[in-house]
């Protein structure tokens, strides 16, 4: 069977994915890494529900470290770009490379992200950063398709998941 690491932004956006992978045969690890996540407080609740998707779908849940300093550095000069430009992009490449090399620490075949669930992602720009990273091992899926963000909400309610209602960063609440 092969291995996947899946980058997991929230719990919320999880549930589909895991369901996906392991539908499709993959050994699933969950892999929370997000830097981006402001306050601190928002990351502990999304970190928290995590336990509900570990039950739910018999999987382990890693969690990186919370370097939120490394995070303002990496995007440092795109903090005035708009939700969605080119901050956006630098914040999904540095957790793809944090989850490529968990992938590699771990000895998996693949790594994945949660990311493309959302209908508010640029799906075409995480397929390109993940391939740029490793082309052969970035397993993309584009998991808002075949109704996927609706079967994230319909998870999210039966599982008691937190959704919350911005990206996550300190600038994504200002729009």
């Amino acid at each position: 069977m092969k291995k996947v690491l899946l980058h997991i932004c929230c719990a919320g956006c999880g549930g589909v994915c895991i369901e996906r992978l392991q539908e499709e045969g993959f050994e699933v690890l969950g892999f929370f890494y997000n830097p981006n996540i402001h306050p601190p407080e928002e990351y502990l609740r999304r970190q928290q529900d995590l336990e509900k998707l570990e039950k739910e779908f018999s999987l382990e849940i890693l969690s990186g470290d919370y370097e939120i300093s490394e995070w303002f550095n990496f995007i440092k000069g795109y903090e005035a770009e708009p939700e969605g430009g080119r901050r956006c992009g630098l914040c999904f490449e540095l957790r793809l490379r944090k989850s490529y090399e968990e992938m590699k620490r771990k000895g998996l075949d693949f790594f994945t992200t949660t990311l493309s669930v959302s209908p508010h992602k640029n799906s075409r720009l995480i397929k390109e950063i993940g391939e740029k990273i490793d082309k052969d091992r970035f397993l993309f899926r584009d998991f808002k398709k075949k109704d996927g963000f609706k079967r994230s909400v319909e998870l999210s309610k039966k599982l008691g998941l937190y959704r919350q209602n911005y990206c996550g960063c300190l600038f994504s609440q200002r729009t």
